[in-house]
Parts: structure tokens; C-alpha cells; sequence
């Protein structure tokens, strides 16, 4: 298992690599660039886009995947039926901005997708306080993958910090269950979308030669959920140690989304508000503000993850203490605070 993990990573990251240089190659050919304008967080014009190479890695893996018996068909129906809208409505966004609705429609209908072939959530709690959900279950899924759908897109502000969240969502996730022995049904895939997600970081680490667009944001946001869904239900992760290795982008996405909303603003608005496009702005540059997060990711969050998981009695605590304190940070560096006109 461990040969085959190690192949189909090394052959995802090539295959994302060599796919993300083509599309910058298409996108500059046929003027596909983000142009800066007062809500941007970058300065000259960049080719965008990129994110279709972790839709096409991804998505052949899981086709590899499930032809060699390696991946459930519910799964595979799940994130290739729901993915692909997904993929599809960011990309026709990405070139002619497509409304809210129909883009909220294709998100919504994609978790639903996902929760009938896969079920909802089935308890929340811990230890001997857990609560079961029934079909409340299900609705707390489709919310679940629809705001982890969104967190992706509204996080990828800056050079860098989607991609190396979804290369430690996914790749933390494979480690940790592999450490509590529980990784193997679901490591493979996740070693896989990580690897993809890497190929691509590679282009759009600060300052980014390409940007991965709505198409790669969204579709990365729902195979996380997706995945993060299935791990629960087949017991290779408790959902705190979910929350935990996605606390940055929840958090952050989380509080800002409150606090413009107490204000009356409009959520679905662009913005520039986020605790990470704060940073960006008083450090000056998005290299450390995508470092920091990465640093908090593996220094702290992986940890409290991995306790979370070898400790799942006490998960719901951990989770929340986690999230409080991360919440707090948040805060401080300035999610959701008004932006001086």
C-alpha cells in the first residue's frame, strides 16, 4: 500500500505540474488574466485558470481509481457527479461571471448529490454525549459541503494559501490516519488530491506565474467536504479531527462572513477583509502571510488533529478549544473588521 501511495502521488504532482503549465501557456495565448482592480490583492495582470489541472488530475485518478477496484462506487459517483458541475460553473464564472444563483443552485444540488449517495452526518458529540442526528443529519452535510465549497473560494485571495491548504488538508488527513492505524481505505485518494493540489502550488507559490481560479477553488473546497464526509462515515477520522486540519480556512471564512453580516454588509460581495488579506496588506507581501498559515498548519493544527483523533471521546472539546483559540487570532489579525472607504 505504502509503494502504491508513494507511485500515484509522484505521478499526480508530475501530471499537475505539466497540466498547469499548459493552461498558463492557453491562458496567455488566448488573454485569460486576472486584471488588478481596487478589490485585488495582486499588482500586474496573471493568467488564471490553472485550477482546471487539479480537476483533470483529480478526476483521472479517481477514474484509475475506481476501474482497479479501489475506490467504492458511491465515492466515485459522489465526487465525480458533483465535482464536475462544480468545476464546470467555476470555469464559466472564472470568463463570464456567472450569477449567484445559478452558482449557489450548482453548489447546492452537488451536496445533495453527495449526501444521497453517501448519507449525512450521523451523530454530533463525543464519548457518551452524542446526539443522534437522523434526518437533521443530512441537512448539516449539505451545509457542511456547501461552506466548505465556499471556504476554498473565498480563502484564495493571495498567492499560494488554497493550494497549500488543500496539500495539508488532504495530506494531513492520509498522516494522521495513518498514525491511528485507520488510513488505509481513504489514503490513497487523499494522498492523490494533495499531490495535485502540490503539482499546481508549485506555479502559483508567491509571486504566482497563475491563478487557480473558481474552477480549482470550488471544486477543491467539495472534494474536501466530500471526502472529509466519507472519512467520518467509514471511521478513518473522527469529523473534530476534520474540523481541526481545516480550522484555518473555517475559522478565518467563518468570522469574517459573521461580522460583515452584523454589520448589514452584503456576504456575497467581494471584499478584502479576511484575517489572511489584512496581514497581506501590513506585511506587505503574500509569502509570509501564506507561510505563517502553512507554519500553523503543521505546527499546531496537525497536532491537535492527530490528539483529537487517538482521543476521540474528548474530540468535541478539542475541536472547540481549538477553533476558539484560532477564532481569537482570527480576530486580532482582523477577520471581518471594516474597510476604511
Amino acid at each position: 500500500m505504502n509503494l502504491e501511495v508513494a507511485g500515484a502521488t509522484v505521478v499526480a504532482l508530475l501530471a499537475a505540474f505539466a497540466l498547469t503549465s499548459v493552461m498558463r501557456a492557453v491562458a496567455l495565448t488566448h488573454g485569460v488574466l486576472d486584471v488588478p482592480n481596487e478589490r485585488s490583492s495582486h499588482r500586474t495582470p496573471t493568467p488564471r485558470g490553472g485550477g482546471v489541472a487539479i480537476v483533470l488530475t483529480t478526476t483521472t485518478g479517481l477514474i484509475v481509481l475506481a476501474s482497479l477496484g479501489m475506490l467504492g462506487t458511491r465515492l466515485f459517483l459522489a465526487l465525480l457527479g458533483g465535482g464536475i458541475p462544480v468545476a464546470v460553473v467555476g470555469f464559466f464564472d472564472d470568463r463570464l461571471r456567472v450569477s449567484v444563483r445559478i452558482r449557489f443552485t450548482v453548489h447546492v444540488a452537488a451536496a445533495i448529490w453527495a449526501v444521497v449517495l453517501l448519507g449525512g452526518v450521523p451523530t454530533l458529540g463525543s464519548g457518551a454525549h452524542l446526539f443522534q442526528l437522523g434526518f437533521a443529519g443530512h441537512i448539516v452535510a449539505i451545509l457542511g459541503i456547501v461552506w466548505a465549497l465556499n471556504l476554498f473560494n473565498f480563502m484564495d485571495g493571495i498567492d499560494g494559501i488554497a493550494a497549500a491548504e488543500g496539500v495539508f488538508v488532504m495530506w494531513g488527513a492520509a498522516l494522521v490516519g495513518l498514525l491511528v492505524g485507520s488510513a488505509d481505505s481513504l489514503m490513497l485518494l487523499e494522498a492523490i488530491v494533495g499531490a495535485a493540489c502540490l503539482g499546481f502550488l508549485i506555479w502559483n507559490w508567491p509571486p504566482a506565474k497563475i491563478f487557480m481560479g473558481d474552477v480549482g477553488s470550488g471544486y477543491v473546497g467539495y472534494v474536501v467536504g466530500v471526502i472529509a464526509l466519507a472519512s467520518a462515515h467509514d471511521g478513518q477520522l473522527p469529523w473534530s479531527a476534520w474540523l481541526i486540519l481545516g480550522g484555518a480556512f473555517l475559522v478565518d471564512a467563518t468570522v469574517t462572513l459573521v461580522r460583515r453580516a452584523a454589520r448589514g454588509e452584503r456576504v456575497h460581495e467581494a471584499h478584502r477583509s479576511h484575517a489572511y488579506q489584512w496581514l497581506a496588506r501590513r506585511w506587505g507581501s503574500h509569502l509570509p502571510v501564506t507561510v505563517a498559515v502553512a507554519a500553523l498548519n503543521v505546527f499546531c493544527l496537525l497536532p491537535c488533529a492527530l490528539v483529537a483523533a487517538l482521543h476521540p471521546a474528548s474530540g468535541f472539546w478539542i475541536a472547540v478549544t481549538t477553533l476558539a483559540a484560532l477564532a481569537g487570532l482570527a480576530v486580532i489579525a482582523g477577520s471581518g473588521r471594516l474597510e476604511k472607504a
